[in-house]
């Protein structure tokens, strides 16, 4: 039995991780992380009572799964470094300073980062780099994203990585159009617009269960693992 705990487990995406791990019938949850401030500290949320002490929810975990904010991401970074528990981080908006700290801690703990859990976007950014590379010298090539109007970076983190993907394979570094739309959970596309043809590639995301359980698919990869930095691709075997 798989022991994880969740940081920001009363938030949509910590509900939907704590749902999909309930059913899954091989992981236990140990911990509910949440700040200071939330109405549920001390009380009992999917079967067990929230913290907002980083150490206390890394005591008998395994992996702690993380999609809050930079911050408290790099916060809780160091103490799973310190305590031995693996992460799989899916908190977007983190700088390069906060990568490198990412990659720092990947020397002591196995952990999975990645912009996007979702197995088809992972997909998605084989096919992008294929196209690119064919493509890139001679097709105008422009990104687009559409997420609900609570998310906070901007562009997505997922967009971000499609545009490193083709600058690495083409060279080119593609415009990127961003949208904020009601509760859109998560839409991305590329076209790739020649003089005789037009190619276009997308993804559309249908519910954040695609995240959740990209994560604890992730988490279950971890297990065992030497410490260093895995991506989706490693967790697929793209």
């Amino acid at each position: 039995m798989l022991k994880i705990g969740i940081a920001g487990i009363c938030g949509k995406m910590g509900m939907r991780i704590a749902d999909l791990a309930i059913s899954d019938g091989g992981i236990k949850i140990a911990s509910g992380l949440e700040h200071a401030e939330c109405q549920s500290v001390g009380k009992q949320v999917k079967g067990v009572v929230v913290t907002a002490s980083a150490e206390e929810a890394c005591q008998g975990v395994e992996c702690l799964i993380d999609f809050t904010l930079p911050g408290p991401t790099l916060e809780h970074l160091e103490v799973c470094r310190k305590t031995g528990v693996s992460m799989v981080i899916g908190t977007t908006g983190i700088d390069t300073e906060g990568e490198k700290k990412i990659s720092e801690a990947a020397g002591e703990i196995p952990i999975v980062f990645s912009p996007n859990m979702a197995v088809g976007v992972n997909l998605f950014f084989k096919i992008v780099r294929e196209a690119a590379r064919v493509l890139g010298g001679d097709f105008d090539i422009k990104i687009d994203e559409t997420h609900h109007i609570h998310k906070k970076d901007s562009p997505s983190g997922t967009a971000k990585m499609i545009a490193k993907i083709v600058k690495e394979a083409s060279g080119k570094e593609p415009p990127v159009e961003a949208f904020r739309e009601g509760e859109v959970i998560g839409n991305h596309g590329i076209e790739f617009d020649g003089e005789y043809e037009n190619l276009q590639i997308r993804h559309d995301a249908k519910s954040r269960d695609v995240f959740a359980s990209g994560a604890l698919r992730a988490a279950k990869f971890l297990r065992g693992k030497e410490p260093g930095l895995y991506t989706m691709a490693d967790v697929l075997g793209l």
